[in-house]
């Protein structure tokens, strides 16, 4: 039975529509609604802002998000040496919380060894779950099926699997994805950006189960279109991270226009996002995250008339920010 006081705080925050502080913990629960693919912050001589990092961990719980993801493509992993993967992913781990969101670690290498090591790390961490996209030197589906297997034997974790990011040529097959799921069920969800995205995606919802989940990326760009065909949520970037936790919840409260209306300002920002490549770092330092706006992938830096493209295209959302 749940005490008195617990069962009147959960009736409260109900009312008042707050969703995310009743985000499920349980492993037997199925994950839904919005994981955050976080940015890496860097100090003004581009290295490792630990401090940051965990400071991002802090914006996304009050955001409402389900899970941190980190490190994947968005957060630059590729620029990153194995010596502050670790220490990200250690960070990472010290901030795991029964109320905050699940701390995911991206696990994918240049190889299967490598990825592997990554997993071994992220196991012994006691993180929440893993991800990770197709290994680097996959050459076939079945090259892919036995990087899968090989990372089963190293966790039961929650996995989601990833579709982009692997070699060209290389599909990780619908087949493939249903048949990694029936043989080791703790693979069980999916961020799917393989083309054809949104076909692929009908035809995996209706293998539900062996999969838990089946979520969108593509930087959030097809959400509202997903969300309509049944979609268990998206992965996407941290500067919005707010922005696309309304949308969700907008959604699943049947407030479809509304959430059509805050969509279309939201993606005025992921326009600028594709034109002024420090967008991001630009955003997360705006709203407090990070000290600085750098990245190791884009050595620049923002001119006055980026920034104010930037600051004219964020205008419309600042009255929908949360945090």
């Amino acid at each position: 039975m749940i005490p008195i006081e617990q069962s009147s705080r959960r009736t409260a925050l109900l009312a008042l529509g707050g969703l995310p502080a009743l985000r499920a913990r349980a492993d037997s629960e199925a994950w839904r609604g919005v994981f955050t693919l976080m940015a890496t912050p860097y100090k003004p001589d581009r290295s490792l802002d630990l401090e940051d990092l965990a400071r991002e961990v802090d914006f996304l719980a009050r955001c409402g998000v389900t899970g941190a993801v980190w490190p994947q493509i968005s957060s630059e992993y590729q620029h990153l040496s194995r010596e502050e993967r670790i220490e990200g992913m250690r960070t990472l781990a010290r901030k795991r919380s029964a109320g905050g969101p699940k701390i995911i670690l991206g696990v994918q290498g240049k190889d299967t060894d490598e990825a592997l090591a990554y997993a071994r790390l992220a196991e012994e961490l006691a993180v929440d779950g893993m991800i990770s996209m197709p290994p680097g030197d996959a050459t076939s589906t079945a090259r892919l099926e036995r990087y899968f297997a090989a990372l089963a034997e190293v966790t039961k974790r929650p996995f989601i699997m990833q579709t982009s990011g692997g070699p060209p040529g290389v599909e990780p097959t619908i087949a493939l994805i249903v048949a990694t799921a029936r043989k080791h069920p703790n693979f069980c969800y999916l961020k799917e950006e393989y083309p054809p995205v949104q076909a692929r995606m009908r035809e995996l919802l209706k293998h539900c189960p062996p999969l838990k989940g089946v979520f969108g990326g593509s930087g959030g760009q097809h959400f509202l279109h997903e969300m309509r065909f049944g979609s268990h949520g998206t992965v996407v970037g941290a500067p919005y991270a707010d922005i696309y936790v309304s949308l969700w919840q907008l959604y699943q409260r049947k407030r479809e226009r509304e959430a059509r209306e805050l969509f279309s300002k939201l993606m005025l920002m992921v326009t600028v996002e594709q034109q002024i490549p420090l967008t991001r770092p630009y955003i997360m330092m705006k709203r407090g995250v990070f000290k600085t706006a750098l990245s190791r992938q884009h050595r620049m830096e923002l001119t006055a008339r980026a920034i104010e493209e930037i600051e004219f295209n964020f205008e419309p959302l600042k009255r929908h920010l949360k945090v």
